[in-house]
């Protein structure tokens, strides 16, 4: 530790009566933030930024600040619950570990024999570091069907870089990008991912230009030399606008196109299928502003492109994704200092080695939910959840009879709660794992009491693709909470999977670390370890893909069926798809603005975070409200063809008339009832997660634009 890091702690420790502290990294949001806990008398007093790390440098946001007010909440769940009575009627009653674990494996070995071991679905939501203990249970149970986020959440980010690349690309921010596009994200809000808003913030300060593609005016887009104010839903078409421009102007990188791009005359078709004009009239953005920002991209290098699930959760998922690598690409910036990096991580056991998923038989992996319907997400063990709602409520194509969710709330936030509350009602065994009882764990027959980061040892970091791992250290422990990882590998000796997994935590972290030749106690005394950093590999080896090169035209695609191009489809539920629908439903409805004090459907019992944002805002032009009556601050319906939500309106100038903004996973944990009000403002009452809103590739739901109307709550 630096010396001055060392005086400053000793300084807050005299100063504050701090008997000890414990140097640790944060999960409250995707995690990697170095942190200082303070403790006095073995509870956590304070909690701040680490200086001394190379993911946030000190800084801290207000979920990471605030986290010992989630583990000491006096609503946390501290020990197992089993229902005593009707599930979601009955009342809870406490249980030991023993006996809840028991239960589970009992059940689980129950429906593996009668059913098969398809019929019992494990499930995360963003996870907690804790995807591959999961998956690795699933494949050596048998079972293919592992329910996560990843349909429409970094899944597809990854899926397409391997396919395209062979991993996913990352802004190099160490080197700070001369050119930076912000495309449907907000960083400074949501830390996604490999990134932190601080990373950015200084490659700003360092003069970077910036371009932002946002329906909203966010603060970033404020501060931008170009904001692209898209229609929702049209990002594929317009990056076809902006590659048009730099193919036709000769902008792109020659020599780049020549070596190492496959498919190239195929997608120069494909492109000028899109010239700029034709672009704008679909997606709403000035010609000049598109050609402007082609050029500027074009020509400032390097230049990188930050962006996240806003264009993941769409029915073009994919091919948005792809096609943000195709303008990486043919600029010249990928896995070059200050564009788009392949980071190499340390030399340890990877997230798919542990996964164990090549002890999943190729019989059971047939089987997989979803698998012939939406082949790339199947490939990489992903299904979409309407496969696994529709397999319990109407056993096709096979039952399933037993849920485990995870660090999970679907209810709250998979497209189409209603359908999702019907199957979990219906379901014949659930369990959850969690860190209080959300409206999912109020459902379920057993939950478990999951351990926060501040409860756990652990290797941080070390799924994500930026090439750092670090130490997690345990600093509290709260009631009988456990983290998933030791819920699992006791699990797991339960259900005959015992030769697979440890005699403890410790071994566990040691078998991680193993290939670097260091163990747990070793690496917990260290700052952290990064994998070797080289630049422009592919000159050496070519891309990790079937053709050694950045294939635009993909060849796995082309083999499973599939257009191996990129392509452009308008959302199923447009103006311009459904003009029908408009007269009835006149705006755009766009879902999941982040917020600073919440995870998804996380922290709202936490007074620090809940002071923040006390209730949900949808957001409305001065021209919108004046046309239906509505008021800043009154209560109104959102209501679209599947259902409806209230929230609160805010006015707001930074969006488009026609454009309406709600928030998501709202839920209302100081109502005490079973149902904590889950669907009174959950946006998810509006949308559709048919097959036909989805992504045909990766089982997206198209959850971020549709068509809905509003009005005030007392008309």
């Amino acid at each position: 530790m630096r010396e001055n890091t060392l005086r400053k702690i000793e300084k807050e420790m005299k100063l504050y009566g701090y008997d000890s502290y414990v140097r640790s990294h944060c999960r409250m949001c995707h995690g990697g933030c170095g942190v200082i806990v303070y403790l006095k008398n073995g509870k956590v007093e304070k909690i701040t930024g680490d200086p001394n790390c190379p993911i946030n440098h000190g800084t801290l946001c207000s979920k990471g600040l605030a986290s010992h007010r989630l583990a000491y909440h006096p609503d946390r769940l501290k020990y197992p619950v089993m229902r005593d009575g009707k599930r979601g009627e009955g009342k809870w009653k406490r249980i030991s570990w023993d006996q809840a674990l028991d239960t589970i494996a009992e059940q689980i070995l129950r429906y593996k024999t009668e059913y098969g071991a398809e019929s019992i679905v494990l499930g995360y939501g963003t996870g907690r570091e804790n995807e591959w203990a999961i998956y690795r249970f699933s494949n050596l149970l048998g079972t293919p069907n592992v329910l996560t986020a990843g349909h429409f959440c970094y899944g597809p980010r990854v899926a397409t870089g391997i396919i395209t690349c062979g991993s996913v690309p990352v802004v190099d921010y160490e080197n700070h990008p001369k050119c930076i596009m912000i495309w449907g994200n907000n960083i400074v809000i949501s830390n996604p991912d490999e990134y932190k808003g601080e990373a950015f913030s200084e490659s700003l300060r360092h003069g970077a230009k910036l371009i932002v593609v946002d329906p909203r005016l966010t603060r970033i887009g404020a501060r931008a030399d170009i904001w692209l104010q898209l229609r929702p839903g049209t990002d594929a078409a317009l990056a076809f606008g902006m590659l048009n421009v730099i193919i036709n102007e000769g902008l792109y990188d020659k020599e780049f196109v020549k070596k190492w791009f496959y498919g190239w005359d195929q997608f120069v078709e494909r492109v000028n299928q899109y010239p700029p004009d034709k672009v704008s009239r679909i997606t709403w953005v000035p010609e000049d502003k598109i050609i402007e920002s082609a050029r500027l991209f074009a020509t400032t290098k390097p230049s990188a492109i930050q962006w996240g699930v806003a264009i993941e959760q769409q029915v073009n998922c994919a091919d948005n994704n792809r096609l943000l690598m195709a303008l990486l690409g043919i600029t010249g910036n990928i896995d070059a200092p200050g564009g788009q990096v392949l980071f190499k991580p340390p030399k340890i056991r990877t997230v798919s080695e542990m996964g164990a998923h090549k002890l999943l038989s190729p019989e059971q992996a047939e089987k997989r939910l979803g698998g012939n319907r939406f082949r790339l997400a199947s490939n990489f063990a992903i299904i979409n959840p309407k496969c696994v709602w529709d397999a319990i409520l109407y056993e096709k194509p096979y039952p399933v009879k037993m849920l485990f969710f995870i660090s999970s709330n679907p209810l709250l936030t998979r497209a189409n709660s209603s359908e999702i509350y019907r199957a979990l009602k219906k379901v014949d065994f659930m369990v959850v794992s969690d860190f209080f009882l959300t409206p999912t764990a109020e459902l379920a027959d057993i939950v478990l009491p999951s351990a926060t980061w501040l409860e756990m040892d652990y290797i941080a970091d070390f799924w994500k693709r930026h090439g750092y791992i670090l130490p997690r250290r345990k600093a509290i422990q709260v009631g009988e909470c456990r983290s998933d990882h030791e819920m699992l590998n006791d699990l797991a000796h339960r259900v005959g999977q015992g030769k697979y997994w440890w005699n403890n935590l410790e071994e566990m972290l040691d078998y991680i670390l193993e290939p670097c030749g260091i163990k747990w106690e070793q690496f917990k005394e260290m700052d952290y370890l990064r994998g070797e950093v080289r630049y422009y590999k592919y000159r050496e080896k070519g891309f990790s893909t079937p053709t050694g090169k950045f294939e635009i035209y993909s060849t796995l695609l082309e083999k499973w069926g599939y257009d191996p191009l990129p392509e452009y489809r308008e959302p199923p539920i447009s103006p311009v798809s459904r003009p029908e629908l408009t007269d009835k439903y006149p705006y755009i409805l766009i879902t999941g603005r982040r917020l600073p004090g919440f995870f998804h459907t996380e922290n709202r019992q936490v007074d620090w975070l809940r002071e923040l944002h006390k209730d949900p805002i949808v957001e409305i032009h001065p021209d919108t409200a004046r046309r239906h009556g509505i008021k800043d601050g009154d209560w109104v319906i959102i209501e679209s063809p599947m259902g409806r939500a209230k929230q609160r309106a805010r006015i707001f100038e930074g969006i488009h008339p026609e454009v309406i903004s709600a928030e998501h996973a709202w839920w209302f944990p100081e109502n005490r009832a079973p149902d904590h009000r889950w669907d009174e403002s959950n946006i998810n009452m509006l949308t559709d997660n048919s097959y036909e809103n989805c992504d045909y590739k990766m089982g997206a739901t198209h959850v971020r634009s549709l068509l809905c109307r509003i009005y005030p709550e007392n008309i």
